[in-house]
């Protein structure tokens, strides 16, 4: 009990000093120890990886699930360990009632008929695109998820550690240089001496330098390992390629071939020629009347033109 307090009180000293030094630096009153430009430039690199591997992440999961409600489901069935609902995608919907409207309508009805290939072909689009998601999260989503959580995790720790190991060094430094200006003077209320306070401020600094150099080796270790991981993530891109390559070959030769069936039962409509033009006979043409005008002039060329009037058959 009494080595816990102990420590306690030390921790608390610490922490102390800690919040002291951070504010005098805030106030430009007090010297702040800059990381080398080799370590900086590691965590620079290793900030950009990590901001833009989020947004990539993100966006990339937008795409594939663009239901946002589904989305938050889904990441909370991977935070309890469970499967994911097996839902339909908006595709397969969409085939299902093309289906139901067609046999509702008459299969031997040619609308009837193209609704229920078309409604077949759309299951087929939403089956392919819920194996894409499937594929797309294996090899591209998961990987960078487990990079952020993982290895970018762990750096964020450590740099942590070290930001707090340097706060030390710099409380150790300046008790150091406070001891140093009170050599020559009489001891303080507590009866160690000037040179005995600088002693003990001495090796606390060389213990606190020691701490932040070990951290510092600990630190570009992880760092240079995210130049690793960027080469693991390339190839999750070129995986995440493949399937897409694949998803739209699988998609367009689904479309392909309904375009082709759907246009084999396509009754050709008649063409009629007016004034040397071909033109498509949409049904009976309406009476002419007698009464009307038939020729007009413009430009030398002519036109035919007619009034027609509609004939209503009695109910």
């Amino acid at each position: 009990m009494d080595f816990n307090m102990k420590k306690l009180v030390k921790d608390a000293g610490a922490a102390f000093s800690r919040v002291v030094q951070m504010t005098e630096e805030t106030l430009g009153t007090s010297g702040k120890t800059e990381f080398d430009a080799h370590l900086e430039h590691l965590a620079e690199r290793a900030n950009a990886t990590k901001t833009w591997t989020e947004k990539i992440l993100k966006n990339t999961e937008a795409m594939l699930t663009p239901n946002p409600g589904y989305r938050i489901e889904d990441v909370f069935y991977e935070k309890i360990d469970k499967k994911k609902p097996n839902r339909l995608s908006n595709l397969e919907y969409l085939g299902i009632d093309m289906i139901e409207a067609g046999n509702d309508f008459g299969p031997g009805m040619a609308y009837g008929s193209a609704l229920i290939k078309v409604g077949q072909c759309e299951q087929k689009l939403g089956q392919i695109m819920r194996d894409f998601i499937s594929t797309a999260a294996n090899c591209y989503i998961q990987p960078m998820r487990k990079f952020l959580d993982g290895e970018m995790k762990t750096i964020s720790k450590e740099m942590a550690i070290l930001e707090t190991k340097r706060l030390d060094l710099d409380a150790s430094k300046r008790k150091v240089r406070k001891a140093r200006s009170m050599i020559g003077q009489q001891s303080d209320s507590s009866g160690i001496s000037p040179e005995v306070m600088l002693d003990q401020a001495e090796r606390e600094l060389r213990v606190a330098q020691s701490e932040f150099d070990r951290q510092a080796e600990i630190v570009k270790l992880l760092l240079e390992g995210v130049s690793s991981s960027q080469a693991g993530h390339l190839r999750c891109l070129h995986e995440f390629v493949e399937a897409q390559a694949r998803h739209y070959a699988q998609c367009n030769a689904v479309m392909q071939d309904l375009q082709r069936e759907l246009a084999g039962e396509r009754q050709p409509s008649p063409l009629l020629r007016v004034n040397s033009e071909e033109v498509i006979d949409l049904g009976p043409s309406p009476t002419i009347s007698h009464n009307s005008p038939t020729h007009q002039s413009l430009s030398g060329s002519t036109f035919i033109t007619a009034t027609f009037d509609t004939e209503v058959s009695n109910l």
